[in-house]
């Protein structure tokens, strides 16, 4: 009979990588709900700067998100190279404007080390994780974190 192997508690669990101001972050890919080519979205007034506004999906009204410009960085100015990857947090879908999608990756929760206690608490309040693999540093976005509270988003 044999033993069974204890040394792998760890489950492997799988990515979507994507680039955002040349830095490459990722999220669990059971809340992707699909990825689409960028196209024009409708402003909404007095939204947060990091809204860049709503599409039409397929007949729902979704609400595309700049992440660039919601974890601090500068405002993306999409091309025809962006994307937007759609997520489920929570019961709330909403598209993320990304540069570019880059990969899916297989990982171990063990691959995945704390953020570190130096970095800024907005860093340690969106970033999950980083992730070292193939020579690359990967942030893992969380995404509850990321969707603004619904008050915000009622304003």
């Amino acid at each position: 009979m044999t033993e069974p192997n204890t040394t792998h508690s760890n489950e492997t669990r799988e990515l979507i990588s994507f680039r955002v101001v040349e830095q490459e972050y990722c999220v669990d890919i059971m809340a992707v709900r699909e990825i689409r080519g960028w196209s024009p979205a409708t402003t909404l007034p007095q939204s947060p700067s990091y809204m860049r506004g709503v599409i039409n999906l397929r007949g729902a009204v979704l609400p595309i998100m700049d992440l660039a410009c919601r974890i601090g960085m500068p405002t993306t100015e999409p091309n025809v190279r962006s994307v937007f990857i759609v997520v489920q947090a929570g019961d709330r879908t909403v598209g993320l404007l990304v540069d570019a999608v880059s990969d899916i990756l297989s990982i171990t929760d063990d691959m995945c080390q704390p953020t570190p206690d130096i970095a800024c608490e907005n860093v340690r309040h969106f970033v999950k994780g980083i992730i070292s693999i193939e020579g690359r540093m990967i942030s893992e976005i969380s995404l509850d974190r990321l969707l603004p509270e619904r008050e915000a988003l009622a304003a």
